[in-house]
């Protein structure tokens, strides 16, 4: 298993650059739709108390956000597209809904942590959420009635879906923000625009992350 581990990077990576300052240049729609993900988070709707706690830390280990530095609300994010029955538009034949997938699923992993470690998987320590991700991802045969690729297809489009869509996230990989309606006119490699940043540190680019 890998995890993203930019957090150390974020204020030399792209100095200067902050996405929410180009938001007086997107037209009203685009500035609406973007600053709704940033302040307080929705409301947990979804999830209950111990599938809250599962898939918050499951996002943790998969995004490598720690409590004390978490700028992107991913639970709560996912949590309103699951409430909104807001999917990707299709699932596999092999699996039911969404929705229904994430409670089993969820319960599920607390189920694995248990027999593991005596523990919901929230209550274990890093290292042992990130063998117990482990072992899922790369085991052989099904995970708990789920088919392994599946199963962690499913938690990943929507952590990485929830967490690149944030200008938080933005600011990390030197994304601007959406270009809209002034668009774009410098096209090309290395061919930026001047509201766009250079990478301070090209040749130094995280490889794989914190884990193993």
């Amino acid at each position: 298993m890998t995890a993203r581990n930019l957090s150390d990077d974020v204020p030399e990576r792209f100095p200067g650059l902050h996405a929410l300052d180009q938001a007086k240049h997107w037209d009203e729609e685009t500035r609406s739709v973007v600053l709704s993900r940033v302040g307080r988070p929705p409301d947990i709707r979804f999830f209950d108390a111990a599938e809250e706690a599962a898939a918050t830390a499951l996002f943790d280990r998969l995004l490598d956000q720690h409590p004390e530095d978490r700028r992107v609300p991913v639970t709560a994010m996912v949590d309103a597209r699951l409430a909104g029955k807001e999917t990707d538009g299709w699932h596999y034949d092999s699996m039911a809904d969404d929705w229904e997938v994430w409670r089993t699923s969820l319960a599920a992993l607390d189920d694995e942590a248990h027999a593991v470690h005596g523990r919901a998987f929230a209550q274990c320590g890093e290292e042992q959420q990130l063998d117990l991700l482990s072992g899922i991802e790369d085991g052989e045969g099904e995970w708990r009635g789920f088919h392994r690729a599946r199963i962690w297809s499913l938690w990943t489009r929507y952590a990485c879906t929830a967490f690149y869509s944030h200008p938080a996230a933005w600011d990390e990989i030197g994304f601007a923000g959406p270009a809209f309606p002034r668009g774009y006119k410098n096209l090309g490699v290395d061919r930026r625009e001047p509201f766009e940043v250079a990478d301070a540190h090209p040749d130094d680019m995280p490889q794989g992350g914190a884990a193993r």
